[in-house]
């Protein structure tokens, strides 16, 4: 298993989730640059991403929907705001309507996403900060956790393949 920990922090109104791989940080750079790489594990197995705007540099926008087991298509937004290839990438991350409106009333998390080598490896430390104590619990409730365990946990066989070298 890719993920080696996660955790909540009420007081910073945060989660981490720390995963590594077997891959030089150039190559899990990959998997957050490239956007058919990135809909191939962004969302759990149940809910596949499908990116349908994604414009990789600072002030960049990304629109996707994530397919459902029952069909249904939850949408979201990021805005990108900072980038330091390939060891760094900050974005606000929120929910959308149907034609990719972000909905206001969901609030939005601000991700970081850290690439560190460790001898030929890679750990990836991603952390959401929330605008609030209630916006968090309610993406916990959601089950952000699991959905995020669940996620990372794909990139393995991704990173595996021929074709992301």
């Amino acid at each position: 298993m890719t993920v080696i920990s996660t955790s909540k922090n009420p007081e910073e109104l945060s989660f981490t989730l720390v995963a590594e791989f077997d891959a030089d940080v150039k190559r899990v750079w990959q998997i957050w640059e490239d956007p058919r790489k990135l809909e191939r594990w962004w969302g759990p197995p149940t809910y596949p991403a499908t990116f349908s705007r994604y414009e990789f540099t600072p002030g960049g926008e990304a629109s996707y929907y994530m397919t459902g087991p029952e069909g249904e298509k939850p949408h979201g937004w990021w805005r990108i705001t900072d980038i330091q290839a390939p060891h760094r990438l900050e974005f606000d991350d929120g929910f959308a309507d149907d034609n990719g409106a972000p909905v206001e009333a969901m609030g939005a998390s601000h991700a970081t996403v850290t690439l560190e080598d460790i001898g030929g490896r890679t750990r990836m430390t991603v952390r959401s900060v929330f605008e609030s104590e209630e916006q968090m619990n309610e993406m916990m409730e959601m089950g952000m956790e699991e959905g995020m365990k669940e996620a990372a946990g794909q990139i393995d066989a991704l990173l595996a393949e021929h074709s992301v070298a």
